[in-house]
């Protein structure tokens, strides 16, 4: 694993400023968690880093390597959503057989 920082990391949605200059290091080995309300940004920051959305503003490094432009394929780094409700669709009962037989 590689060290992940944001240097002035700001998100809009229009004119809206929805994280605005975040500032974090997370070192090589570290854990990090980030907890808050429903609707603070934790899922847009996270999104940004692993490149699923776009930063307005600022700089996500993984390593050394400036990420803003890095498709989310090459970044090595992976999101795990908690519950599906983010993706509403998925809700493993579809062709995948994963309910036991006869319920």
């Amino acid at each position: 694993m590689s060290n992940i920082r944001l240097r002035n990391v700001t998100k809009r949605f229009g004119s809206t400023v929805t994280l605005h200059q975040v500032n974090l290091d997370i070192e090589d080995g570290e854990f990090a968690v980030f907890v808050g309300p429903s609707g603070c940004g934790k899922s847009t920051l996270l999104r940004m880093i692993a490149g699923l959305e776009e930063v307005s503003e600022g700089e996500v490094l993984i390593g050394d390597e400036v990420m803003n432009d890095v498709v989310p394929a090459h970044r090595g780094v992976a999101m795990v959503f908690q519950s599906y409700a983010l993706l509403p669709a998925y809700d493993g009962s579809g062709k995948y057989g994963l309910w036991p037989e006869g319920e």
